[in-house]
């Protein structure tokens, strides 16, 4: 067992084990934020389908409310195959081989098709890119029809490094790596105001927010969410503006443009925890990107280390906030 997760893989079947953290989350929720490869709607699915269990009792409602300690285990069935159109979609790649690649994500791009976004997203892209010399998809099937190598989430509007798996061994060694904090995110961001100190952490549980659930929130009392812990420091300070780097401790969604807004610090051009305020600045998206990922290697074990340049949107924000400093 790795920490309080465990991975079985019998033959083409997957078995995933966990133990709760927190109470009074639904079952569907909890498991599409603890498997990031996986949808809510493929999780749903798996409930309804009888392959979820609750404490060893089989579970088919996914608005079950948890409970601390409470153990999970969900079984994913050998994958369908791939229905989605492959896209000749240009990629950043920053590294890869027969096992991984590591591309640079740019804003705007949602990750995993979903309804409103059937096309244009990086799966579309992945499907065009790795392909056999018989035209066949090379990607792991783990993450499902959706979600072929997906290992980790970005934000549609966040840029920067992605690893997709390239076999479903590399995806199964990934996951591992991203569960047990082995693989590691930095991100840099630009944040309304200046902090008071140079560094600093965030532990504050995040949950869904009480009055809108497509948003998350830091909530109160220790069983209400789940652990988040940010750590940050000052690269520079812009005037009434700072461009801070963040590493994690957890992943939780919407972790950093949560916990920034959370002390006071929004990101900039963050649509949903933002200030509103405007800058004058035309920004695709929040100023927000996975700058550096270092994750093992899951054939060779070697360290792997893979930095994603800024976006163009994202200099060209830092130079005009410099040349406004006095």
């Amino acid at each position: 067992m790795l920490s309080n997760l465990s991975r079985m893989v019998m033959e083409a079947t997957q078995q995933l084990e966990i133990v709760v953290e927190a109470t009074g989350e639904r079952l569907d929720v909890y498991l599409a934020e603890e498997f990031e490869e996986l949808s809510r709607s493929r999780i749903q699915k798996l409930i309804g389908q009888g392959q979820v269990q609750v404490n060893q009792i089989v579970c088919t409602s996914k608005k079950e409310l948890l409970r601390r300690g409470d153990r999970l285990i969900i079984t994913i069935p050998e994958v369908e195959p791939l229905q989605l159109e492959p896209e000749a979609i240009a990629l950043d790649i920053l590294y890869e081989d027969d096992a991984l690649l590591i591309v640079n994500k740019p804003a705007g791009m949602v990750v995993h098709p979903a309804p409103g976004h059937t096309t244009g997203t990086l799966v579309n892209a992945l499907l065009g890119y790795c392909r056999n010399s018989q035209g066949e998809c090379t990607l792991s099937g783990i993450g499902g029809v959706q979600r072929p190598g997906i290992v980790h989430r970005l934000d549609k509007d966040t840029t920067g490094a992605i690893a997709i798996a390239k076999t479903d061994y590399a995806h199964q060694h990934l996951q591992q790596q991203f569960q047990t904090k082995i693989a590691k995110r930095t991100y840099l961001g630009v944040v309304y105001g200046v902090p008071k100190s140079s560094t600093g952490t965030i532990n504050a549980p995040i949950g869904r927010h009480p009055g809108d659930s497509k948003k998350m929130a830091v909530v109160s009392g220790s069983d209400a969410g789940r652990p988040a812990v940010t750590h940050w420091q000052i690269q520079e300070r812009l005037g009434n503006y700072t461009l801070m780097q963040f590493s994690l401790e957890t992943g939780r969604t919407h972790q950093i443009r949560v916990h920034t807004a959370h002390i006071g610090h929004p990101i900039v051009g963050d649509p949903v925890y933002g200030s509103g305020r405007s800058l004058g600045i035309n920004l695709p998206g929040q100023a927000l990107h996975a700058w550096r990922l270092q994750l093992h290697h899951p054939v060779t074990e070697k360290p792997i280390e893979a930095i994603a340049p800024l976006p163009k949107s994202f200099q060209t924000l830092i130079n005009i906030l410099r040349n406004r400093c006095p």
